[in-house]
């Protein structure tokens, strides 16, 4: 999985009534943009984002 800066992360809930997460890539810290991602949450929340498989990367249109 790779990102780069301006790509969404939405991260789906594996329980029955919690909401999905989405979040905007500030940067990829892996080499040529893999994981981990530091991440800012709609909630102002910053994280280190190592991705599983109910995360999914929302590429930016850079150009």
């Amino acid at each position: 999985m790779q990102a780069s800066a301006g790509d969404r992360v939405i991260m789906h809930s594996r329980t029955v009534g919690e909401h999905e997460r989405v979040g905007t890539v500030l940067e990829a810290h892996g080499k040529d943009g893999e994981p981990p991602f530091l991440v800012r949450f709609e909630d102002g929340h910053e994280a280190l984002v190592f991705p599983g498989p109910d995360v999914h990367v929302q590429h930016a249109s850079h150009g």
